[in-house]
């Protein structure tokens, strides 16, 4: 067995587009929460981008379990998006579907006005849908990529928070998805690694500009997680390869990091705000 095989942990696979669909994965992620619910959410009602599959579908079903009713905003991805409404069902909440580019901000505008006529209400936001395009050298990312992923990773985590703000009273949450690569860097994917370092700095000027409104914003920098866009956008070795390198020497799962989104989302982080919580499988980061 030669080494890289030795280091496979996942099977070979690839996807051919972006941000990739868990019913194709193998095996699929494991985004079931771990534990009963306990009310950290009752009564609220949460938006969450990505919302359709990996880190958003396990942060939907834990979201629900705690008491929330879900609005799911995804790309086009509408088998994943029906699992995942169906999981929040199961957990005795309501799941609102709503299909469109966050990087479009009509379609930002339009999905709190929807959920506003929905639920009446909206508490907590959390910002997770990305995409990334893996380049070996920065003359090869084109003006299309370099727009197209600051649009869906940054732009429309700034266009859903302007929509969200006219309802987002005090007690309300905003959790914003960045990456370990925010802390590292990450030499094939310069232009994703930046706008998750820009999602930083905007999480902590944000935080600032709203504590005195009562309204807190954090974020979340995952590590290496399995979740369909790794073979959306890796060779099917990178994936098999995927998350070795880390102390813990795997992938995390999404509901390993769901429970990070939680705790920032409900009261019991009542005392903060401008912070980023690492679920990274070990890795020390800066920050």
């Amino acid at each position: 067995m030669d080494g890289s095989a030795a280091n496979r942990i996942n099977p070979p696979q690839q996807q051919d587009h972006q941000p990739g669909r868990e019913t194709e994965m193998h095996p699929k992620p494991d985004y079931m929460p771990k534990f009963p619910g306990n009310g950290r959410l009752a009564g609220k009602v949460a938006i969450i981008t990505g919302g359709d599959s990996g880190i958003g579908r396990a942060c939907a079903v834990l979201f629900a379990r705690e008491g929330a009713e879900v609005a799911l905003v995804y790309l086009e991805e509408s088998e994943d998006a029906s699992i995942t409404a169906g999981a929040v069902r199961a957990e005795g909440k309501q799941a609102l579907l709503l299909r469109g580019d966050v990087g479009d901000k009509a379609f930002c505008d339009a999905v709190v006005d929807k959920v506003i006529e929905e639920f009446g209400k909206l508490d907590v936001l959390v910002n997770n849908a990305a995409e990334q395009h893996p380049q070996d050298e920065i003359t090869d990312i084109s003006a299309e990529q370099l727009q197209q992923t600051f649009e869906t990773n940054l732009f429309g985590y700034f266009y859903l928070t302007q929509a969200a703000m006219p309802h987002l009273g005090k007690g309300a949450a905003i959790v914003n998805t960045t990456s370990v690569t925010a802390y590292r860097g990450s030499p094939t994917l310069l232009d994703y690694s930046a706008t998750k370092g820009a999602i930083v700095s905007f999480t902590r000027a944000l935080a600032g500009n709203l504590v005195d409104k009562g309204i807190r914003v954090n974020a979340v920098a995952p590590g290496p997680i399995w979740t369909p866009l790794i073979p959306a956008t890796f060779d099917a070795e990178k994936v098999a390869e995927f998350g070795s390198d880390q102390p813990m020497k795997r992938p995390g799962q999404p509901n390993e990091v769901a429970t990070c989104h939680l705790f920032l989302a409900c009261d019991e982080s009542s005392y903060l705000s401008g912070q980023v919580l690492h679920p990274n499988g070990g890795e020390i980061t800066g920050g």
